[in-house]
């Protein structure tokens, strides 16, 4: 399977194109509404076929652009069934299985920053969303979030896989794009080294973050898929 980055500098959003090299269809990760013009025209270059295009949660802090891409590719849009989504093709639940070609993409609930995160597995590499960043993870303060959901997501589902498992998140604010499972379980600041639910729990409480500037938006304009129009 390949694998694309692309990142979004007004809302530190990194957008991933995966795709079967045999059959060229593809999915599309964590879109944003901005910059659908931009990777419409690198599908096209590439010569991608959109299958899927996947959330790995409602996002608070920028508008998917699934809805529009879903009119240009015919791609199927794809949330998790806790979302609530009333304009997704596909509810996913945990061990769905969405094909690209030969290749697969499996679906694992990591709830915690969201009840509805998703992580996208591949061949070699997870898709975590803001469940798992480089050496962090998404706060748990709103959106049915959950410190206990969280840790279980990162230290039962996470950090189970292979540790040579490449980490592509949902954002990064400290300049890095990927990760490994490995690295992640040793160096991460919230659970690495073992830490205990009472040290994740207290760290996360005690964040004391602002709300995302655009969540107001964001959280309705992602339950209608990006399609603001309509």
């Amino acid at each position: 399977m390949k694998i694309r980055q692309l990142f979004d500098y007004d809302t530190w959003t990194y957008t991933y194109l995966v795709w079967d090299e045999a059959t060229m269809e593809a999915a599309v990760i964590d879109s944003v509404l901005e910059r659908v013009e931009r990777d419409m025209q690198h599908i096209k270059e590439l010569g991608l076929k959109v299958k899927y295009l996947l959330e790995t949660h409602i996002h608070a802090d920028h508008i998917t652009g699934s809805g529009p891409m879903r009119k240009q590719t015919k791609g199927q849009i794809v949330v998790h069934k806790n979302s609530g989504s009333e304009c997704a093709d596909i509810l996913a639940v945990e061990g769905d299985t969405f094909k690209l070609g030969h290749q697969e993409i499996n679906v694992l609930h990591t709830p915690g920053h969201t009840n509805n995160d998703i992580t996208y597995l591949i061949e070699g590499a997870a898709f975590t969303g803001d469940t798992l960043m480089v050496r962090d993870c998404g706060r748990t303060d709103f959106q049915l979030g959950s410190n206990e959901n969280l840790f279980h997501s990162l230290t039962e589902k996470l950090f189970t896989l292979p540790e040579e498992t490449m980490v592509f998140p949902a954002h990064d604010y400290k300049g890095f794009s990927q990760s490994t499972i490995g690295e992640e379980k040793q160096f991460n600041s919230r659970v690495g080294s073992g830490k205990s639910f009472q040290d994740f729990s207290t760290a996360m409480d005690n964040l004391n973050l602002p709300n995302p500037k655009r969540i107001d938006v964001a959280v309705p304009g992602n339950l209608q898929c990006g399609n603001l129009d309509d």
